[in-house]
C-alpha cells in the first residue's frame, strides 16, 4: 500500500531539511576545527560549551561520524520507502544490509579512532624519554591528555552508544515492518511452489491420459 504522495512529499522534505542541517554543522565544525573559521557563540553560552567540548573529546572524528550518520538516515528513509512501495525482494534485502553496513562501520570508527587516538597520546607524551622520566607522573598524564587521550576514549563511548542507538531506531521504525514483508515474500513463494507443482501434476496426468498408461501405472503400484 503506497503512502499518499502529500505525505511522501512532506517527509521527504522534512528529512532533506534535516540531512542538510546535519552536513552543514559538520563542515562548519570541520572548518572550525581546522582553524580555517573562528565561530563564537557568546550570546549562547550552551552553544559555546557544546562546540568546545565536542572539539576537546570528538576532535577530527565528529566528520567519519557525522558522514556515516547522514548515510544512515538516508539508507534508512530509502528502505521506508521501498517498504511502502512494495519494492521487490532483492532491492529490499540490499537496503537493509546497507543500513546494517553503516551501523557496524559506526561501531567500527569508534574503535579505530580511539585506537589512532591512543597511539598519537602516547607518542605524543613520550616523545622526549628523559623528560618524560625527569616530569613526572603529573605532567605525562597531561602530556596525554593534550595528545588527544580524551578523544579516544570519547569515541568509543560515542560509536557504541551510537551504534546500538541506530539499531534500535531500524526496529522501532521498521522492525514489525520488514518481518511482514519477508513473510509475505516467503508465502508468495510457497505459492508459486504450489502451484508450479500442481501444472506438472496436470500436465503428468494428462500425459498418461493420452498414452493410455494410466491403468497400467496403478496397477503396477
Amino acid at each position: 500500500m503506497k503512502q499518499p504522495k502529500g505525505h511522501g512529499f512532506f517527509d521527504g522534505m522534512l528529512l532533506g531539511m534535516m540531512l542538510s542541517f546535519l552536513a552543514g554543522v559538520v563542515v562548519v565544525y570541520l572548518l572550525t576545527e581546522l582553524e580555517v573559521i573562528a565561530v563564537s557563540f557568546l550570546e549562547l553560552p550552551q552553544i559555546q560549551l557544546l562546540l568546545e567540548w565536542s572539539r576537546r573529546n570528538l576532535g577530527l572524528s565528529i566528520l567519519p561520524f557525522g558522514i556515516t550518520l547522514l548515510l544512515y538516515l538516508h539508507s534508512l528513509r530509502s528502505l521506508q520507502r521501498q517498504l511502502a512501495d512494495n519494492a521487490p525482494l532483492e532491492e529490499i534485502s540490499q537496503l537493509e544490509h546497507l543500513n546494517d553496513v553503516w551501523t557496524s562501520l559506526f561501531f567500527g570508527i569508534g574503535v579505530i579512532w580511539t585506537a589512532i587516538g591512543m597511539r598519537s597520546a602516547l607518542l605524543y607524551a613520550l616523545g622526549e624519554p628523559a623528560e618524560a622520566t625527569q616530569a613526572g607522573a603529573y605532567a605525562l598524564l597531561q602530556r596525554l591528555v593534550e595528545g588527544g587521550i580524551l578523544t579516544a576514549l570519547t569515541t568509543t563511548i560515542v560509536g557504541g552508544i551510537g551504534g546500538y542507538v541506530m539499531r534500535v531506531i531500524k526496529s522501532s521504525l521498521l522492525g514489525t515492518r520488514l518481518s511482514r514483508y519477508y513473510e509475505a515474500q516467503q508465502q508468495q513463494h510457497a505459492s508459486r511452489v504450489e502451484v508450479l507443482l500442481s501444472d506438472i501434476h496436470e500436465t503428468l496426468d494428462t500425459f498418461c491420459t493420452r498414452a493410455n498408461v494410466g491403468c497400467r501405472l496403478q496397477e503396477g503400484q
